[in-house]
Parts: structure tokens; C-alpha cells; sequence
């Protein structure tokens, strides 16, 4: 019994053995395939691959790479030498009274920092730049704390530490120095 294959363009008429092993005629299949080749123009006969043990060997060597530049970004704080900090001076030990704050800027100009004169008479200076979100911490003489006005979190004027409010960091401590009546700025405890 003969048949017209749907896939022959030219209504060709074929047996039902050859329409099973074939799908339409030899110039139809041709045409089809051109078809799908100017859509998808891939040069197969130039086209590399890559074998499994090529693509380990990659993988592998970029894992390494990637260990090495982890490892060395790790030692270099313990190689290089760490920068001088200028010694700043800040203000006059008698024009801050018990409780009392002045701000300043250390070690750059960019860098604000607060200094308070502690309940017993001690002065301590710490980064104005809150842990959290980099907001501006103001001294709270009522409560005796430096306090984050963003979201509200407080910090110890004894050692900086945040125990109210979301920050978890301690703010950084400027490392101070008195000859005489003048206070100077030294250093920077992270």
C-alpha cells in the first residue's frame, strides 16, 4: 500500500517500510537539515572538547590559585610593617570637665573621633563611627554611654563595647597620651 509522507514537500508517494525507517524522502531530509544548520551554525568538525580529565586539571588548579591568594592576603598584615600613626594633638585635659566630650578628627581628617572625661576623671577616646551602620555615635552624659541615634545602640565609654541595640562590635579605641595639660592622639586599638 502506498502512502504520501507528511514530511515530503513534494507529495512524494512512499511505501509504509520506507516511511518507518525514513522520515520523508532523501531531498526533504536535506532541506531540513540545511535548515537547522543556518539556525544553529556550529562547526562541529572544529569544534574542541574538553575531556574529564582536563576539566579536573582545571578545576583543581583554580582551586589552588584561589587557596594561594587567600593565603597570601591572610599574611600580609603579619609581613608588612604597620604605619607610624601621627601623634595628634587633641585638646587641653583642663577644658573638658567630668562627663564632658569633645570631638576631633585622628588619624586623617576624614576619621571622626570622640573624647570623654570619664565619672572618675579619666579620658578615653574612641572612633565616632558606630560598628553597625557607620552613623555618628554622641556621648550620653545622662546614661554614661556613647549611644547610636540610627538604631539606637549603646556603647560602655569604659571600653566601647556595644551591650544595648544592634551592633556587636566594640568601637575602635584611639590610644592617648598627657604632657602637662595637653592630650594627644597616638595610635588606634582595632
Amino acid at each position: 500500500m502506498n502512502t504520501t509522507s507528511p514530511f515530503c514537500s513534494r507529495g512524494l508517494e512512499m511505501t509504509e517500510e520506507t516511511n518507518k525507517t525514513q522520515d520523508g524522502c532523501l531531498e526533504c531530509k536535506k532541506k531540513k537539515d540545511a535548515r537547522w544548520r543556518e539556525d544553529f551554525p556550529v562547526g562541529w568538525e572544529s569544534d574542541n572538547y574538553v575531556t574529564r580529565r582536563e576539566m579536573v586539571k582545571f578545576l583543581a588548579l583554580g582551586s589552588l590559585t584561589i587557596a594561594g591568594a587567600n593565603a597570601v592576603v591572610a599574611a600580609i598584615p603579619h609581613v608588612v610593617k604597620p604605619s607610624v600613626m601621627p601623634k595628634t594633638r587633641i585638646a587641653l585635659a583642663s577644658s573638658i570637665p567630668v562627663g564632658g566630650s569633645k570631638l576631633f578628627s585622628y588619624p586623617t581628617a576624614e576619621d571622626p573621633c570622640i573624647l570623654v572625661r570619664q565619672n572618675n576623671g579619666d579620658l578615653v577616646a574612641y572612633s565616632q563611627v558606630c560598628t553597625h551602620l557607620s552613623c555618628a555615635v554622641i556621648h550620653n552624659e545622662k546614661d554614661n554611654a556613647l549611644f547610636c541615634p540610627c538604631h539606637h545602640g549603646y556603647f560602655s565609654v569604659d571600653e566601647g563595647r556595644p551591650y544595648a541595640g544592634p551592633p556587636t562590635r566594640p568601637l575602635p579605641r584611639i590610644k592617648l597620651e598627657q604632657e602637662g595639660n595637653e592630650i594627644f592622639a597616638v595610635g588606634v586599638e582595632v
